[in-house]
């Protein structure tokens, strides 16, 4: 797609669907299967071990759409995915607020064009061509029913939580939904960036290493203490 002038935004776009569905599903078939073949690395757990160890355990707010801290072992009713899910379908036209899952998508990548090479999946409903759950750029057709309940779940566990501290992991500010979230719900923020990490120092402290690292060694002194 670089080689051809495609910028993420102009890909990551629900008209792509209805203008060249074969290259809208080259590019989110492609990213369904390395989802899928991906392995949650072992921040996950640590992040698990500490959310045992609390009263009210933890509540996973991500803009992420790779599903993986579900796979990862974190219950789905403790998961907010605010920008939707890769692993949830629904109808490009919407003809129905219905979502289903994209288990029966085995996609076919010619990775070389960014082409899907099997069938285009469709509305169950309609026969339209079917799109991923994901809230894209200029979306004004994104269903976010889903993603709404989940959201009203986190808040509800949110006001039951007395001193709630939150790790926030790799959130930039491009996109700020996630640390805006974050700030929100300060002072006890940690916010591990291994750039974008400044924060206001009434709300929190930045730790400039990546997600994995910063997490090991916060575990490391947890467990010495």
């Amino acid at each position: 797609m670089k080689a051809d002038g495609i910028h993420f935004e102009d890909i990551a776009n629900p008209a792509v669907f209805r203008r060249d569905a074969e290259l809208a599903w080259g590019f989110y078939g492609h990213r369904l299967s390395l989802y899928r073949r991906t392995t949650p690395h072992a921040g996950y757990g640590i992040l698990r071990k500490w959310a045992e160890q609390m009263r009210h355990g933890a509540f996973v707010f991500t803009s992420n759409v790779d599903g993986h801290f579900a796979k990862a072992g974190f219950a789905e009713n403790r998961i907010a995915e605010c920008h939707g899910s890769i692993h949830r379908l629904q109808c490009s036209e919407t003809c129905t607020e219905k979502l289903w899952s994209a288990e029966a998508v085995q996609p076919e990548i010619d990775e070389e064009h960014c082409r899907l090479l099997s069938a285009v999946p469709t509305c169950p409903n309609c026969g339209a061509v079917a799109r991923p759950n994901i809230l894209m750029f200029g979306d004004w057709d994104w269903l976010d029913s889903h993603s709404s309940r989940q959201l009203a779940r986190l808040e509800r566990w949110i006001s039951g939580v007395q001193k709630l501290a939150v790790a926030e992991l790799g959130a930039g500010r491009a996109i700020p939904t996630v640390r805006n979230l974050s700030v929100r719900n300060g002072p006890r923020v940690i916010r591990i960036n291994p750039r974008e990490f400044g924060i206001d120092p009434s709300k929190g402290v930045g730790i400039a290493l990546a997600a994995l690292e910063a997490l090991a060694r916060l575990d490391a002194l947890l467990s010495v203490t």
